[in-house]
């Protein structure tokens, strides 16, 4: 037994999590974790910007199901991540955030990047934040952390390890590796919960499966798929458990607002609704029934009780692993007879396709500029099934949401309750890592792509051939189009961009770039870019003038300020439209 420092330590205990790749950007105080993980072996990928990193530790456990890690340094390399802990947080997404700080000896001596209160500043944003005193305690607590980030509800945890402690050297006895990081089992229904279901389902003439990120982490892909096989349930996705049941299987519903869609225009509504793993807020309708109908009946399975009935009540809640009761409710299936559902599932896939019908005067249409339902299609058509697709931007992430075809889980990665732009590059980053042998798309908006744009470099770098397709309207599309709208032409204020060159500045850093101006040239400028081997820009010019269904939806009631009572002038009462909220009552 001999004497190491911090860094081999911590090293070694991640070697036994299964962990060997870490996102980082390098500071002085991660010296000794990076050499021991150079030693080990591990794949180091060093980003141009630590909000990167964290997005990208983001990633990778978004299209792994696996724990990503970041490393930052201290001072402002902690502070630049905060934004991807929030993401992750929000998100419930299984992430160790390691952080430098300044030696413990030199508190209130104003060292360089000291003085903040790291651990405080994490904790409103991670399930746990700690700080490291001790060398010798630092594989019990990496072990700790990667315990608290994946039990339970996931979510992101942060380690800080100030630099005189991770460098300091011990005897190898008194720190030893822990090797259970996690429970042998699951919690499980109990036989007379799955019974009631069945009596639920059986009941029903219109359920549907609600999939959500409990059911992706669980690891309940094949479970989810062969129950709704046997039932015939529809199952519907939202943005992490997306693909889970492909996309062009005939069950699959696609999107949770499909769900609502059914309701409004097919007067298809749900009588049962079974929700796994996903939280009832924004993205299933949140205080209203707009996606959910009122009348209709709940079951909720989440590993966290403390979600049952948020913003709704619920008929049963199943404080359960999603796994673990798909398998129970498989069981319990198998033996009854089940109706076809046919009329039901041929109204939901309806639905899911209804866009095609809407825009397809837009994929006939050769003018310029492109339409961005014609750019989100193209895309969609070049890429193979098991491609990874990344959506960044407020209006872009929704037009390649309508027709993306998704092969399986982990496999499309987009926005979440944060709602934060620039999660694309660094998304796709880390699912080119993550998946070398398959192909990587990020179609990002012109505004989206300069928060993360030197990442350009990252792939480069590391010889990750990931395309990025730009959607460049010269706006911040969700912005200036919901400016339109609440407050009539004319009206927009920093909302605006322009024709930029974001082919050329990609170029600059060794990518292989396209500029595509016509319909008819965005096809062979797609194919050019996948063919390349090579990071890729695709810079498209598209319509500013679309507005997104997704803002006409989000944008308060879709009118105009000065259309309501309460405008400067008008008469009192009627509504206030909010951006994104409910409309404020007068």
């Amino acid at each position: 037994m001999g004497r190491v420092d911090g860094g081999e330590l911590f090293v070694r205990t991640l070697e036994a999590a299964g962990i060997d790749t870490l996102f980082t950007l390098h500071g002085g105080h991660l010296d000794a974790i990076l050499q021991a993980a150079r030693d080990h072996g591990f794949r180091l990928v060093d980003t141009r910007h630590e909000q990167a990193a964290g997005h990208a530790a983001d990633g990778y456990a978004r299209t792994t199901g696996r724990t990503g890690v970041a490393l930052v340094t201290a001072g402002p390399g902690f502070t630049d991540v905060v934004t991807a802990i929030a993401n992750a947080h929000l998100d419930c997404i299984p992430t160790l955030f390691v952080t430098g700080a300044a030696p413990l000896r030199e508190a209130e001596t104003l060292p360089l990047q000291g003085g903040l209160d790291q651990v405080a500043m994490a904790a409103p944003i991670t399930k746990w934040a700690h700080r490291v005193t001790h060398t010798e305690r630092i594989p019990e607590l990496t072990a700790q952390a990667l315990r608290v980030a994946r039990s339970g509800r996931p979510g992101p945890v942060l380690l800080e390890l100030p630099i005189d402690v991770l460098f300091a050297r011990v005897d190898e006895a008194r720190a030893p590796i822990p090797t259970r990081l996690g429970p042998d089992t699951a919690p499980a229904p109990p036989p007379e919960a799955v019974e009631r279901v069945m009596d639920l389902l059986a009941a029903a003439e219109r359920p549907a499966i609600l999939a959500g990120g409990g059911a992706f982490f669980a690891g309940a892909e094949a479970e989810l798929r062969a129950f709704a096989e046997l039932t015939k349930i529809p199952v519907f996705a939202n943005a992490k458990a997306r693909g889970m049941l492909p996309d062009d299987h005939p069950l699959a519903g696609r999107g949770f607002a499909h769900l609502g869609v059914a309701a409004s225009a097919m007067g298809a509504a749900a009588d049962l609704v079974l929700v796994l793993g996903a939280r009832l807020g924004l993205f299933t309708g949140g205080r209203g029934a707009r996606l959910i109908p009122p009348g209709a009946r709940i079951v909720q399975v989440d590993i966290a009780a403390e979600e049952m009935g948020r913003n709704r009540e619920v008929d049963l809640a199943l404080a359960a692993d999603c796994r673990e009761t798909l398998r129970a409710l498989n069981a319990a299936a198998a033996g009854r007879p089940w109706p076809a559902r046919e009329a039901w599932c041929g109204a939901i896939r309806t639905v899911r396709d209804g866009h095609r019908a809407l825009f397809s005067e837009a994929l006939r249409s050769e003018k310029a500029p492109i339409h961005p339902y014609r750019l989100a299609t193209e895309v969609a058509r070049a890429l193979p099934p098991e491609a990874v697709v990344v959506a960044d931007g407020g209006e872009t992430a929704s037009w390649l949401d309508m027709v993306a075809e998704v092969g399986g889980g982990g496999r499309w990665l987009s926005h979440g309750y944060l709602g934060c732009l620039g999660t694309g590059m660094p998304f796709a980053l880390a699912a080119r890592v993550a998946h070398p042998d398959r192909p990587v798309l990020c179609l990002v908006g012109d505004g989206s792509v300069g928060f993360n744009f030197a990442e350009f470099d990252t792939f480069v770098r590391h010889r990750l051939p990931v395309v990025t397709v730009v959607n460049n309207d010269g706006i911040w599309g969700m912005s200036a189009h919901g400016q339109d709208l609440l407050y009539g032409e004319g009206r927009r204020v920093v909302t605006e961009l322009g024709p930029v060159r974001y082919d050329r500045a990609a170029a600059g850093f060794g990518c292989h770039a396209e500029f595509v101006a016509e319909p008819a040239d965005l096809r062979p400028a797609l194919e050019r870019a996948f063919a390349s081997g090579r990071p890729a820009c695709v810079n498209v010019l598209t319509d500013p003038n679309v507005i997104a269904p997704i803002t006409r939806s989000m944008v308060g009631s879709s009118r105009a300020v000065g259309e309501s009572a309460g405008r400067e002038g008008g008469a009192g009462g009627g509504s206030v439209p909010l951006p994104y909220y409910e409309d404020l009552e007068e």
